[in-house]
């Protein structure tokens, strides 16, 4: 017969002989950080060695550089998973130091961008970006980290990647937004919005403080804001720079060449916005629906389009979606009923400013130039 195993008893627990030994209790929950960790280093070594390997067979001539293709990127995507892993731990047990500078995160986005250039045109991705330059104080590793891990979240859920950064109007906070569109073609089934790398942007948001992130999931796409409260005001505001007075003598040189489309059912809305807007220097063309405003942006993409309040119904949101899949931004005045109102657009994606019937003449040149501004 094998010896019965005995267990050690607690050195520091008072036991009376013939008394059972103290049996040490252990539960998965108190151990997890431990798992994750040896999981993600499990990961990341094995996937090292395997890409080696990978190399090596391209180098010896035994795969073609489209098999070594197909190879690496299932591994990029286990590697990614282990240092995704890695990373939520480290900034989760507070090992990251960080060293708040004020870091240009135009120059930060643009940069990741083009690490990940070569990444993104083998996945086939569209990108698009318009970068302000906004300054906020974090730390530069860390906002590195943090503009990777939005993209490694965003990218599984379609082809066409938008990228901005500019200054929220209030309160002024830099602001990073992405959104990511397919097209009609749903993602895969095993695309969740809480993968590792939202988890990751979770904890860095977390840990780094001063950035408060929102995201909406739809059947056409994802999209992502990140508000930095750290921000650096000074940084440049197109807007403010811009002076709409009386005197637009010098805004008339940046106007040379802007294009605006009108779209209206109703001719004498279409002259008065033609003559309003050849009296501050602004060509344009009209149509009467959205049919012939469809084929008039085949031709000539438009700076600015003019609709009137009354085909504002569902075909006017359909063409106003389709458009923005197009154009990250749009600006849009609006030609309401109301023949005196006059009221500029705010800051949200879908904010236009009004004119009334009329007021043409005397307010739409000034409603266009602050709409034309926004978009400087």
């Amino acid at each position: 017969m094998q010896p019965t195993p005995t267990s050690k008893a607690n050195p520091t627990a008072s036991s009376k002989p013939g008394a059972p030994a103290p049996v040490e209790t252990w539960a998965l929950d108190e151990h997890w950080q431990e798992l994750v960790t040896a999981l993600a280093d499990h990961f990341t070594e094995s996937v090292s060695g395997l890409q080696g390997q990978i190399d090596q067979l391209l180098a010896k001539g035994r795969i073609t550089k489209m098999e070594h293709r197909a190879l690496n990127i299932p591994a990029e995507r286990i590697k990614l998973a282990g240092v995704s892993a890695q990373q939520i731990h480290r900034f989760y047990s507070g090992r990251i130091r960080q060293s708040h500078e004020k870091v240009n995160m135009a120059d930060l986005v643009e940069g990741v961008l083009q690490e990940r250039k070569q990444e993104l045109g083998i996945l086939g991705i569209a990108l698009r970006r318009k970068l302000k330059p906004v300054e906020v104080l974090i730390d530069p590793t860390v906002a590195h980290t943090f503009v990777n891990a939005v993209l490694d979240w965003g990218i599984p859920f379609g082809n066409r990647v938008d990228v901005r950064m500019d200054l929220n109007a209030w309160p002024q906070h830099a602001r990073l937004q992405m959104r990511v569109g397919n097209e009609g073609t749903p993602p895969s089934s095993s695309t969740s919005s809480d993968s590792l790398s939202w988890m990751l942007i979770r904890q860095i948001a977390a840990s780094a403080g001063g950035i408060e992130v929102e995201r909406d999931v739809t059947g056409e796409g994802v999209s992502f804001t990140a508000m930095f409260n750290r921000t650096v005001v000074q940084a440049v505001d197109g807007i403010s720079a811009v002076d709409l007075s009386d005197e637009h003598s010098s805004m008339f040189k940046s106007l040379s060449g802007t294009y605006v489309l009108t779209i209206s059912p109703s001719l004498q809305i279409r002259a008065d916005v033609r003559d309003a807007l050849r009296e501050i220097g602004i060509s344009s063309d009209s149509v009467v629906d959205f049919s012939q405003a469809r084929d008039a942006i085949k031709a000539r993409m438009p700076n600015l389009i003019v609709v009137d309040s009354e085909i504002k119904d569902e075909d006017f949101e359909k063409f106003r979606d389709d458009l923005l899949r197009e154009v990250f931004e749009f600006p849009f005045v609006e030609i309401s009923p109301d023949d005196s109102s006059f009221d500029m657009s705010g800051f949200g994606e879908f904010s236009m400013a009004k004119v009334g019937r009329g007021n043409i003449r005397e307010a739409l040149g000034t409603a266009v130039m602050f709409e034309l501004a926004k978009m400087m």
